[in-house]
């Protein structure tokens, strides 16, 4: 139970990079809740739960590939369309607060994951070993996938790319983790760097602020996971499992196909209209003033850094 409530905890998290630097504080305390009872449980009972539908499908989701991440991708999308764009996105450079602290946190991401991919065996065995060896395999081949293709396209690499690359590989590896051998792995991962840095891209030409890149990472390489799992899957790693399209079952690529397209659906209407309700009573957005102040002086009346004694924008006690 308390495994299962680390997944249900995360999930709405990744959410918040969507519309980060302008949703009030109070508005987001209510929208996890409820998102959380009307979108993750159901699906996480349809996915996990037996007698779940999906399950009974055949559906194969080792670790949350829609359960968290297509779910939080799809609703991402949705909360960055209502909320709208950050002041000024498109117009002023908003780079990476801080470079080292992101690799720190992708590092502690890679490390992290082990024990939900892992963990997702729910017993110290063979299958917990491989999913640890399947996860860190696609992860890696993800941070070149994205490397490589961003050097190629820019005319050099990048540490923030490898670090997103990584990610990615995360993404995708998590519904496969306990199905597929290691070898799948490498494809699974390398595919995801390539087409989550090329989705990342797209969303300035698409017009939306999603400001940590959750639909292009957790959406787009979700999505490609969880479809990945019916081609790659065997039994001869999880025979709990199932054969995929390249051991020959076809249907397992249409139930996976399936499994993604209710949760894209469910993900990006009830959060649409949880966030249109909670818009009519409580408001989504700070003001202008709030959001050009920042979040943490305007929501928490406080401040990431003090420099030489004083607030970098003032004090924290009277927000002067």
């Amino acid at each position: 139970m308390l495994f299962q409530m680390m997944f249900a905890v995360i999930t709405p998290a990744l959410i918040t990079g969507a519309f980060a630097e302008r949703k009030k504080f109070s508005t987001f305390l209510v929208f996890i809740l409820v998102w959380a009872t009307v979108v993750y449980d159901p699906l996480a009972h349809w996915v996990w739960g037996v007698g779940g539908w999906l399950r009974n499908l055949g559906a194969l989701d080792f670790a949350g590939g829609t359960v968290v991440h297509i779910s939080s991708g799809s609703s991402a999308l949705a909360a960055a369309l209502v909320i709208g764009k950050r002041k000024g996105y498109g117009h002023q450079p908003m780079p990476p607060h801080n470079l080292p602290l992101t690799v720190m946190g992708a590092s502690l991401l890679w490390f992290g994951w082990f024990g939900f991919n892992a963990g997702s065996a729910l017993a110290a065995n063979g299958l917990a070993a491989h999913a640890f060896m399947t996860t860190n395999t696609a992860t890696a081949a993800a941070a070149l996938g994205w490397m490589f293709t961003e050097w190629s396209s820019r005319g050099k690499p990048t540490v923030l790319g490898a670090a997103s690359g990584a990610v990615a590989g995360l993404v995708a590896i998590t519904p496969a983790a306990g199905f597929v051998t290691p070898m799948a792995a490498i494809v699974i991962g390398a595919v995801a760097g390539t087409i989550c840095y090329l989705a990342c891209n797209l969303k300035s030409k698409l017009g939306y602020d999603d400001s940590l890149d959750v639909v292009g990472v957790h959406g787009v390489g979700g999505t490609w996971g969880a479809l990945a799992t019916g081609i790659f899957a065997t039994r001869l790693v999880n025979d709990a499992g199932g054969d995929g399209l390249l051991y020959g079952n076809p249907k397992q690529l249409g139930v996976q196909l399936l499994a993604v397209l209710v949760t894209w659906v469910l993900g990006f209407v009830m959060t649409t209209v949880i966030l249109k309700v909670l818009d009519g009573i409580m408001g989504l957005r700070v003001t202008d003033e709030e959001e050009a102040a920042g979040l943490d002086l305007s929501q928490h009346s406080e401040t990431a850094y003090t420099l030489g004694g004083a607030s970098a924008y003032g004090d924290a006690r009277t927000g002067h």
